[in-house]
């Protein structure tokens, strides 16, 4: 990447406790990368044998709906080559181009099991093989699409079809002849449909609950993105009146069974359903090649039950249902979670119970994540060393009031038991309280990093 801007930084200082970062995607790299700018030694700690799992996993067929512009990582623009809407593979070789030009410190096959509050203000990571980890802090970048949902569906265990969650799948070369379900009018389940119509399927159904908000990515040349990205600035009406803008061109497919939603599509992205950006499957679905049908309810023998009372035997069913965050066991008994899994607290801020815990990534924001995991960053290295250099502080000055009161303490016990020849009390010779010297609060040894 020849047009690519190294970030001018010290050589981080190695000294007691890095920062470790929990996971190697986007948000996680950006972080690191961030921290290292700002001489802080952050460790990278990532389950799988590479960074970029969570892309290198995704179907092949998948490309940003942001623009190459908006979707770059703090340091280094996305090729031009990639052109206008970057697919995976050329995203899963642009982070790993991220990696090695910030250097970044990366352990590969760890993952981390649980973190838990250390002794002086520090944090504890219990991780795979045994390890026990000390950081000064810890970013928690796990990603958004961590665990693979699955509905607990009637009969799904005993359904003699074949059946897999949309994380397995990668193209439609397997499912060629085959009748498919999908299950999901998502932007995944959507993208699934059009790709196994388009790849030889014999016939491909897909299953809606709620029906989606169809927008082209871009419309007479300006992106989707750019006009969420004022959606967040003006009311709610205004904004869903932008976006209905990139419907223009998609049509209606309310009698081919994909009615127009009646609420618009930045107020249901703020209830956490985004657009759909996926032009292709329109075309699809008015010409027949994908047919829209009820949302299912239960599987029985070789059928699938529908909530509209049909029955369909499809060979396949591909659940595009979602993902879970799967935060709950790795920062159990902190409180710091929603009823929905969501970290109660995101960065730049620490919870105000996990002071040095920060989380990243885990929003779906209407203008595109890669933009908000670049931003936020920024501003997380700013925030680390800056909150860790308080916690310290505090610490050490807490410390001195404390010794000062003990001092006052053995000062006082020692005048009331000592009295002089005529009666009078004899002082005790003065102590001076000494303040406890503050550790480094940016970054971390060596000998703190996983083997």
């Amino acid at each position: 990447m020849t047009d690519a801007q190294p970030l001018t930084a010290p050589t981080p200082a190695h000294t007691v406790h890095p920062v470790y970062v929990i996971g190697g995607g986007p948000g996680g790299l950006a972080v690191a990368a961030e921290l290292r700018r700002r001489g802080v030694r952050a460790v990278i700690l990532e389950k799988a044998d590479a960074v970029g799992a969570a892309w290198r996993g995704h179907y092949e067929r998948l490309r940003l709906t942001t623009t190459r512009r908006h979707s770059a990582l703090p340091g280094v623009p996305l090729p031009r080559s990639f052109g206008r809407w970057t697919s995976r593979a050329d995203l899963v070789r642009y982070l790993d181009t991220y990696a090695e030009f910030h250097e970044l410190e990366i352990v590969t096959g760890v993952e981390v099991a649980r973190i838990s509050p250390a002794e002086g203000d520090l944090w504890q990571l219990e991780a795979s093989g045994g390890r026990v980890l000390t950081g000064s802090a810890v970013v928690v970048a796990t990603g958004w699409n961590h665990t693979p949902y699955l509905p607990a569906w009637p009969g799904r265990d005993t359904w003699t079809g074949t059946f897999l969650h949309a994380s397995r799948y990668r193209d439609a070369r397997p499912y060629e002849g085959q009748d498919v379900l999908v299950v999901g009018a998502g932007s995944t389940g959507c993208d699934l449909a059009a790709d196994l119509a388009e790849g030889g399927a014999a016939r491909v159904r897909l299953a809606v609950r709620t029906p989606p908000h169809l927008l082209r990515r871009s419309t007479l040349g300006w992106p989707a993105q750019r006009s969420a990205r004022l959606a967040r600035r003006i009311p709610a009406g205004l904004a869903d009146a932008l976006l209905r803008l990139h419907r223009i061109g998609v049509p209606d497919l309310a009698r081919h069974g994909l009615p127009r939603p009646a609420d618009g599509p930045y107020s249901r992205a703020k209830a956490g359903r985004t657009p759909v950006h996926a032009t292709e499957l329109a075309a699809l679905v008015r010409r027949g090649a994908v047919e829209p049908v009820a949302a299912v309810e239960a599987f029985d023998g070789a059928e699938v039950v529908l909530a509209d009372g049909e029955r369909i035997t499809p060979d396949t069913v591909i659940a595009a249902t979602g993902y879970r965050r799967g935060l709950e066991d790795l920062v159990a008994g902190l409180d710091l979670l929603t009823p929905d899994g969501l970290p109660v607290t995101t960065a730049p801020q620490a919870p105000e119970a996990a002071p040095g815990l920060y989380f990243t990534g885990f929003a779906d924001p209407v203008d595109g994540a890669l933009r908000h995991l670049a931003r936020d960053a920024a501003r997380t290295a700013r925030a680390i060393p800056r909150d860790r250099a308080r916690l310290v502080r505090a610490r050490a000055k807490a410390a001195a009031e404390q010794a000062r009161s003990e001092a006052k303490a053995e000062r006082k016990a020692g005048r009331s038991g000592r009295k002089g020849g005529d009666g009078t009390e004899t002082a005790p010779a003065p102590e001076t309280a000494a303040t406890p010297e503050a550790p480094d609060a940016a970054t971390p040894d060596k000998d703190s990093t996983p083997a």
